[in-house]
C-alpha cells in the first residue's frame, strides 16, 4: 500500500465521482410476491426517472414487465406508492403520464382499464371472486380539495366504477380477508398526518360486492395505526403507536379484544408518507416476519405468535424497507453501511441470504469509504437529540497536521422521517472528499418513539434547527471538525431547516437548499391536498397563527442571512413551487449576498434525471470550494454566483 498524499480536506481525489454515481444506480421500490414470482419496481435515472416493473421468476430469470414509454407510479396524495399489483400474471399498475389503470396480462401489452378523467388511483387489492379491483381513488374532476374513496372497479369494464366508502379526508390500505369476506382498512382527516391518528375499520362484504356495517377496531386522532394485514388464519393484525412506540397488536376474531404480539421499546411502524409501506409479514398463522428499529438501527426478526418471543435474525443490514414474505422466503430492500441498498431474499429454512438487485453497479474499495458512527449530544431545555457522524476516509489521502475538516450537516426531509446509516454514495462523495458529514436525526425524527416524534409540534423553525445547529457545535467543541468551516444543506423541509438555520442562527457559513420551503404562509395556501394540514400541528393553525407563520418564514428575514447559499429547485414541483426559491435569490442578490441559483427543468419534488441529479452534486461541491477557498481535484462545470 502507498504512502498516502499531503493534500487539504476537500481536494482529495475519490474514486466515487457524480457520473459514477449516476451511471449504474437506480431506486429500488415496492416488492410483491405473486405466487412464486418476484416483482419490484426500479427507478431509473437514465431512463428519465421512468419506473419499471421487473420480475424474478422462480428460476432466476429478471425481466422487464412494463415496456416504455409507461411510467409505473401513481400520484396519489402527490407522494404516491402502492402503484401496482400482480395477480396470477396479470399486472395492474397506474401510468404517471395519464393516471389511468392499466392491466397487462402475462406475455402481453398493457391495455388501459379506466377511461380518461381526472382520477389517480393507488394501493391495490385484487377481489377474484368478484372480478374487481379495490382501490384508493383520488377524484380532482371538482374544484376545490380532490376527493378521496376506496372504490371497486370491475375489471371486465374499469369504467364500472362502485364508491365502497367515502366521506373521510384520507383513506389507505384496503385489505381483503383470506376468506375474501370481509376488508379492512384505514382513514384519517384534516388536520391529523397517518403518523398523528388513523383508524381502523373493518366491513363485511355483501352478496352484491358493497360492504355492510363498518366497525371500529382501533385507532383514533392520538393514535397512529400503520399496516392493518390479515394473518393466513383470518386474525387481523397492525401496528399501533398506544404504548408511545409503534409495537404490533391484533384484534382477537371472535371477541375483538385488542392485545399485543410483542411489546418494546422499538418501532414496528413508519411514518406513512406513501402507499404500500410494508414491515411485517405472515411466514405461517403461528410466525410472522418483522422488521423493526432501536436507537437508528434497524433489524429483522421472527416472532412465535403462541408466545409473543421475538428472535432476531443475523443479516448484514442496518435497514430494511418494503417487507415481503412468502412461506420460507422473505424478500426486502435492504441496506448496510458498507453495502449497496439491494433486494434481497433470505431463506427461513437454510438461513441462505440471495441478493438479486443491487441499486448501484458501482464497486467501491471499502478504504474509500467512511463509517457511520451514532453520536448523541446535547440541545436545548437539558434534552438529547441524534445524528449520524461520518468523518472524512480516503485510502490515498491525508491532510496536512493540524488540519481539521470542514463539516455538512444534512437536515432530513419529511420532517417526520428520519436519517439512516445505510451506504448512501452521495455521502461517501463528500467524505472521501475530505469533509466530515453529520445526518441529523432532529427531534421530530421517528425511529425513537412518539414523544421524540412530537417534539417538533407547534415548534417546527425552532427545534429541529437548534438540534442541527447544536450537533455542529458538539462535534466542533470535540475537535472533530472545523467550526470556521461549517455547513448545511436539505432538501424539501429539509430544506426549509437549512434555510431557517442560516436565517436565524449564527452558526453555519455556507448552505444549500434543495426544493426547500422560505415561505410558510404560501406554502399552507397553496400546498396539496395530503400536507395542506400538516402545518397546523408543526407551526399553528393558519390563519390564526399567522404571524407566527411570517416569524418564521426565512423569506420575511433575508437581512438576517450573512452567509452564501446555493438553491436547486425543480420548474414543476407542485408541492414547493419554484416561486419559494425565486423570491430567496432575488432577495440576497439585492441584499448583496453571495448567492447562486441552478433551477431544472422537467423536475418535480426531488431529482430523477441522471444529469440533473449530477449537476446539483457536483454544483454543491463546486460552490463550498469556492466559499471555503480549496481546490478541488476534478475539473467541476463552475456554478454562476452572484455577489462573490
Amino acid at each position: 500500500m502507498s504512502t498516502p498524499q499531503i493534500a487539504r480536506y476537500g481536494s482529495w481525489k475519490s474514486p466515487i465521482t457524480s457520473d459514477a454515481i449516476v451511471a449504474g444506480s437506480i431506486g429500488l421500490g415496492q416488492i410483491f410476491w405473486d405466487n412464486q414470482t418476484l416483482y419490484w419496481l426500479e427507478m431509473r435515472p437514465q431512463e428519465g426517472g421512468r419506473n419499471v416493473l421487473v420480475s424474478r421468476s422462480p428460476q432466476g430469470e429478471i425481466q422487464d414487465i412494463v415496456p416504455a414509454p409507461f411510467n409505473v407510479r401513481t400520484r396519489v396524495c402527490e407522494y404516491g406508492g402502492g402503484a401496482f399489483t400482480v395477480s396470477n400474471g396479470t399486472v395492474y399498475f397506474s401510468n404517471f403520464s395519464d393516471s389511468r389503470l392499466y392491466h397487462q396480462p402475462q406475455g402481453e401489452e398493457p391495455q388501459p382499464l379506466t377511461p380518461e378523467a381526472n382520477m389517480r388511483y393507488a394501493d391495490f387489492t385484487v377481489d377474484t371472486p368478484r372480478g374487481r379491483l379495490i382501490a384508493v381513488r383520488e377524484d380532482h374532476t371538482s374544484a376545490g380539495e380532490p376527493v378521496t374513496s376506496l372504490v371497486s372497479i370491475n375489471l371486465a369494464d374499469g369504467a364500472q366504477m362502485r364508491v365502497l366508502v367515502a366521506g373521510e379526508d384520507f383513506y389507505a390500505t384496503p385489505r381483503l380477508s383470506p376468506d375474501g369476506q370481509h376488508l379492512c382498512w384505514l382513514s384519517w382527516n384534516h388536520p391529523n398526518m397517518p403518523w398523528d391518528g388513523t383508524e381502523l375499520w373493518v366491513a363485511q362484504i355483501n352478496p352484491d360486492g358493497s360492504l355492510g356495517e363498518t366497525h371500529h377496531v382501533a385507532g383514533g386522532v392520538n393514535e397512529s395505526i400503520f399496516q392493518p394485514q390479515w394473518s393466513p388464519d383470518g386474525t387481523l393484525y397492525f401496528v399501533s403507536d398506544c404504548s408511545g412506540w409503534w409495537n404490533l397488536y391484533r384484534s382477537h376474531p371472535t371477541t375483538g379484544t385488542i392485545e399485543p404480539v410483542c411489546e418494546m421499546s422499538a418501532e414496528f411502524g413508519l411514518p406513512q408518507w406513501v402507499f404500500g409501506m410494508s414491515t411485517y409479514g405472515f411466514a405461517s398463522s403461528s410466525h410472522l416476519i418483522c422488521t423493526y428499529t432501536q436507537s437508528g438501527i434497524w433489524h429483522l426478526g421472527s416472532i412465535n405468535l403462541s408466545t409473543g418471543i421475538l428472535q432476531e435474525i443475523t443479516t448484514p443490514y442496518t435497514s430494511f424497507s418494503s417487507l415481503q414474505v412468502n412461506g420460507d422466503r422473505v424478500a426486502f430492500i435492504g441496506g448496510s453501511p458498507t453495502e449497496p441498498t439491494a433486494i434481497a431474499q433470505y431463506h427461513l429454512n437454510s438461513g441462505e441470504l440471495e441478493i438479486l438487485r443491487k441499486s448501484t453497479s458501482l464497486n467501491v474499495d471499502r478504504a474509500y469509504l467512511s463509517q457511520p458512527q451514532p453520536v448523541e449530544f446535547p440541545t436545548e431545555n437539558g434534552l438529547t437529540a441524534y445524528g449520524i457522524f461520518y468523518p472524512p476516509n480516503n485510502q490515498d489521502y491525508m491532510a496536512p497536521e493540524g488540519e481539521l475538516p470542514p463539516l455538512l450537516v444534512k437536515s432530513h426531509g419529511g420532517p417526520t422521517s428520519s436519517a439512516g446509516s445505510s451506504l448512501s454514495l452521495s455521502i461517501q462523495y463528500w467524505t472521501s472528499r475530505g469533509f466530515a458529514v453529520l445526518d441529523v436525526n432532529y427531534g421530530g425524527s421517528t425511529g425513537y418513539g412518539r414523544e421524540y416524534r412530537q417534539r417538533l409540534e407547534n415548534r417546527w423553525g425552532i427545534v429541529d434547527v437548534d438540534d442541527c445547529a447544536n450537533g455542529a457545535k458538539y462535534l466542533g467543541e470535540q475537535g472533530w471538525v472545523d467550526s470556521n468551516r461549517l455547513a448545511i444543506a436539505g432538501g424539501s423541509a429539509g430544506g426549509y431547516t437549512t434555510l431557517c438555520a442560516l436565517t436565524y442562527r449564527d452558526v453555519f457559513k455556507a448552505g444549500a437548499s434543495y426544493y426547500g420551503v422560505s415561505d410558510l404562509e404560501a406554502l399552507a395556501k397553496e400546498t396539496h391536498k395530503f400536507e395542506s394540514r400538516y402545518l397546523d400541528k408543526l407551526v399553528g393553525p393558519y390563519p390564526e397563527a399567522k404571524q407566527i407563520y411570517i416569524d418564521r418564514s426565512p423569506i420575511h428575514a433575508c437581512d438576517r442571512i450573512s452567509c452564501p447559499v446555493i438553491f436547486f429547485q425543480g420548474l414543476e414541483d407542485k408541492i414547493v413551487p419554484p416561486n419559494q426559491a425565486e423570491a430567496m435569490v432575488n432577495a440576497l442578490k439585492q441584499k448583496g449576498i453571495p448567492v447562486a441559483y441552478l433551477p431544472f427543468e422537467g423536475e418535480q419534488h426531488g431529482f430523477r434525471r441522471s444529469e440533473n441529479i449530477k449537476r446539483a452534486l457536483d454544483g454543491e461541491f463546486y460552490f463550498y470550494s469556492r466559499i471555503f477557498g480549496f481546490e478541488p481535484a476534478e475539473n467541476l462545470e463552475p456554478v454562476t454566483i452572484d455577489n462573490f
